[in-house]
């Protein structure tokens, strides 16, 4: 029977993960506003 609580002690977060975590975190991610606000100035600058 698998005791969870010592599987648990055994436990470390993989390094790859919190590399991916981190690098997620620090990327500037476009979101549909700001691509909304860029569309509204460019037709703006286009009339």
């Amino acid at each position: 029977m698998i005791n969870f609580e010592e599987e648990l002690k055994k436990f470390h977060p993989s390094l790859e993960i919190e590399d991916a975590e981190e690098a997620i975190y620090n990327q500037d991610l476009t979101d549909m506003a700001d691509v909304l606000v860029k569309m509204m100035k460019e037709i703006k600058e286009e009339e």
